[in-house]
């Protein structure tokens, strides 16, 4: 799962959600103009299922059910950086469509079958759907750097991050410009987070592809994790969404009461 980043000094990539900063050196991270998602389906079967029957689903409107849906659809949250800067959690993959809709694109990485052969499980399609949503609902910040001189536009990782899953560790090392990537999984995942050079360093059982895919997601999703101390500056707290339009949210969500009906009382002798 995986979203392509890029900037100053950051960018965005599918993951779970990052810390939240309060504002302390501002948002680290901004989009590019390229933005995927790396897939891992599973499926039951090899048949190809009935997908394409329901491809109306996505000319209907977007009906939010969520109090950060609702903060979107009114544009009264206008970029993602807000939603990341107070790590609020995302629940609706149509709020990462509402954003950055025109630039996703998606990779299939890899389709495991599974054992259990009933009809449902034997649609590809279905699961490739539903591994989509999960990326989305997983995007995370992304911060580059430099390997030296701050030339042109940050190609690395800002420091060395390690990401682990299973018996896989893999270890992000920055690297000089031209460098590139040389391992087949992570530098998919590395050219879509933005970072174009880097070293690799990887131990443990790198065959299984889930592992090492979700331990290069892991080590990629830390580097917004570390303070540099580049980043090192007087914190200014403000306030959450969530308390900054508490009476839009009143407004535009009534709730309906129930009326409690007491039974009359009986007189017993």
């Amino acid at each position: 799962m995986a979203v392509d980043a890029g900037a100053a000094e950051g960018g965005w990539w599918g993951g779970p959600g990052g810390p939240g900063m309060g504002n302390r050196s501002g948002f680290r991270g901004v989009f590019h103009s390229g933005i995927g998602a790396v897939v891992t389906a599973v499926d039951g079967g090899r048949g190809r299922g009935r997908g394409a029957r329901r491809g109306k689903a996505e000319d209907k409107e977007w009906m939010p059910v969520t109090k950060l849906g609702r903060l979107v659809k009114d544009m009264k949250i206008k970029s993602p950086e807000e939603i990341y800067l107070f790590s609020l959690p995302i629940k609706e993959s149509e709020i990462i469509d509402f954003f950055l809709g025109a630039s996703l694109k998606d990779e299939v990485l890899k389709i495991m079958p599974v054992q259990k052969q009933t009809r449902c499980s034997k649609e590809v399609a279905t699961a490739i759907r539903g591994a989509i949503i999960l990326a989305k609902l997983s995007i995370v910040p992304v911060r580059r750097g430099y390997w030296g001189n701050k030339i042109g536009k940050p190609r690395t990782v800002p420091c060395k991050v390690t990401g682990r899953c299973g018996s896989v560790l893999v270890r992000l090392i920055p690297a000089p410009r031209g460098t590139g990537a040389l391992a087949r999984v992570p530098k998919k995942l590395l050219m879509m987070a933005g970072i174009d050079d880097c070293y690799i360093s990887a131990r443990g059982c790198t065959a299984t592809l889930g592992n090492f895919t979700k331990a290069a997601f892991d080590a990629i999703s830390k580097t917004y994790s570390h303070l540099t101390p580049d980043l090192w500056k007087e914190t200014v707290f403000t306030k959450s969404p969530y308390q900054e339009f508490t009476d839009h949210l009143v407004k535009t969500h009534t709730r309906v009461s129930m009326q409690r009906t007491q039974a009359p009382a009986v007189a017993t002798t």
